[in-house]
């Protein structure tokens, strides 16, 4: 089973990696680039922490798409554009410090995040992060690794 999804995201990985080719801009250009991240991209903005994505890092950031913001009840995206600090905390559990590649990745592995709360990573039956399943894993960036993901996670209250 391990086999079949690390084969299966190795597959992911090489499609998006192609359609990203991105390797030697950060995690925020690769995100631009991508062009199916302006929602998170607005947010990054919002929150204030373009620099900070666009620092040294390393980072791995769960990255959810366009799609995954929309999915989200009415009004959540434009309340949470006027609270920067709440959507930090939202965005800042999408990151973890370092550069975490699928081939990193085990069943039930707990990362702890740049807000400080940890995420499970599950990895039978397809790789998931708190509930979310990764379609694309292994996007470089010069400062770290994108994986997106098809949902926004929320940290607990």
């Amino acid at each position: 089973m391990l086999r079949r999804t690390f084969i299966a995201l190795t597959a992911a990985a090489t499609v998006a990696t192609s359609a990203f080719a991105a390797s030697d801009k950060d995690i925020v250009d690769t995100a631009v680039e991508a062009g199916t991240f302006t929602t998170l991209v607005a947010a990054v903005e919002a929150a204030g922490l373009v620099e900070t994505l666009k620092g040294d890092g390393p980072f791995t950031v769960f990255a959810p798409t366009d799609e995954a913001f929309a999915a989200l009840p009415a009004g959540t995206v434009e309340g949470l554009l006027e609270d920067p600090e709440a959507l930090a905390a939202i965005l800042t559990y999408h990151v973890v410090p370092g550069k975490v590649m699928s081939t990193d990745l085990s069943n039930e592995m707990m990362a702890t995040t740049v807000n400080g709360a940890d995420v499970t990573i599950m990895t039978e039956g397809g790789v998931m992060v708190d509930g979310a399943n990764v379609v694309a894993a292994d996007i470089e960036a010069s400062n770290g690794v994108i994986h997106v993901i098809d949902s926004v996670i929320l940290p607990a209250s």
